[in-house]
Order: C-alpha cells, then structure tokens, then sequence
C-alpha cells in the first residue's frame, strides 16, 4: 500500500474515532428510522457485503483463479480496507448516536474492535517488523565494531593501545539493542494473534448485523410508505 492510500486509511479510521463517541454532543432518536437513515443503513449493508469478497477469493481457490487475472489480492485487499473503514463511518451515521439498546451498544463496539485489529494486523505488525530488522542491523554493526576492538586488545595486549571508540560504551549500545529486539519481538508476537480476534469479531458483528436487520424489517421501516 502506497503512501497516499496509508493516508487515507489513516484519516477515515480517525473519523470512525471521532464519530464513534459522538453521542456526547448529538443525538437524533427518530434519525435511523427516518428515509435518510435508511439509505445510510442499506449502503453500510452492502459495503459490508462487498469487504467479504477479499477473504472469500483469498480463500477458495477456484475463486482465486478467476479472479485474480482482473484483480489482484492486494487490490482487493486495499478494497476490504476502504469498503470496511467507510461501512462502519456509513453505520454510525445510520445510528444518530442512539445508543440505546444493547443490541446497537454491541454492534458499535464490535465494528470497532474489527477496525482497531485490522489495523493492528495491516500496519502495527509491519511497523513492528520494520523495527525488528532495523535493530537487528544495528546490532550485526555494533558487534562487528566490538569484535574489531577485542581483536586490537587482543593483540596490543594493552588497554591503552585501544581504538578510540570507548568500549564500555560499544558494550552499553549492544545490550540496549538485544534489549529492544527482545520488547519488539514480544510484542510482535501477541500482537499476531491479531488474525482471530478480528475473525472471530467479525463473525459477531456479521449476526448482529442479521439480527439488527431481522428486526427492523419485524418492527417495521417508518420510510416505507
């Protein structure tokens, strides 16, 4: 993913972020039942309907073969982001921030969890490596530097023949790279278990999503005529 689509995912996650407490300053009771709520439910519907197409063509692979040639994984996968980011801004809208049963609560709050660890999956964990290798070159660095400098000592015998490089502090510098290779390393690995969670919140937000759609069509759409 390029810069400028980071960009954009960066900024409609920080949308969800906002919108998602805003209850706090507006609340519109009679806005999810109205026309306008109504459109804005339907289209978070399907666009939530068209983020499975990335894991299903990810993961069949007869789908895989025909529709990789037109489309590749990473576009679509760039299309689940998009799709996913803009559904869940689509169904906070939809609400007008009433939050009044436990069946909505629940609903925000899985989309939310959804988003939060598709991030964590999409872009902590690449971060995350990223650190990794760049500390794992430092640290290849550094011990050459002091394997170069025992070596000197070695054969002058002597610590005032030393290099010039201070070796107390060669040594300072390898430990608090081991040191940060060990956090990141740690922390990479609770975080890979980002893939079930956002799994297993996904298939609860997809029930309630159904139970949320049983029962608008149960009780009735006031926009319908």
């Amino acid at each position: 993913m390029s810069d400028r689509e980071r960009l954009i995912v960066l900024a409609l996650g920080t949308v969800v972020l906002f919108l998602a407490p805003g209850y706090l300053l507006h609340v519109s009771p009679r806005f999810p039942g109205s026309l306008g709520g109504g459109v804005l439910g339907i289209a978070a519907v399907l666009l939530m309907i068209a983020v499975l197409v990335y894991p299903a063509v990810k993961h069949f692979e007869w789908l895989k073969r025909r529709v990789t040639p037109h489309l590749s994984l990473g576009r679509l996968l760039s299309l689940h982001i998009y799709g996913g980011l803009l559904a869940s801004i689509l169904a906070i809208l939809h609400s007008g921030h009433k939050y009044a049963s436990a069946q909505g609560i629940a609903l925000i709050i899985t989309i939310l969890v959804v988003i939060a660890s598709g991030f964590i999956g999409r872009y902590y964990l690449g971060h995350l490596g990223g650190e990794v290798r760049r500390q794992q070159a430092l640290l290849g660095t550094l011990r050459a530097a002091y394997d170069r400098i025992a070596l000197g000592l070695a054969r002058q015998r002597a610590a005032t023949a030393a290099p010039d490089v201070p070796i107390l502090d060669l040594v300072d510098a390898i430990a608090d790279a081991e040191y940060s290779i060990t956090a990141r390393d740690t922390a990479k690995r609770v975080a890979s278990r980002w893939i079930v969670v956002h799994i297993a919140a996904s298939i609860v937000l997809y029930g309630l999503l159904l139970m949320h759609i049983g029962s608008g069509i149960y009780y009735g759409l006031r926009w319908l005529p």
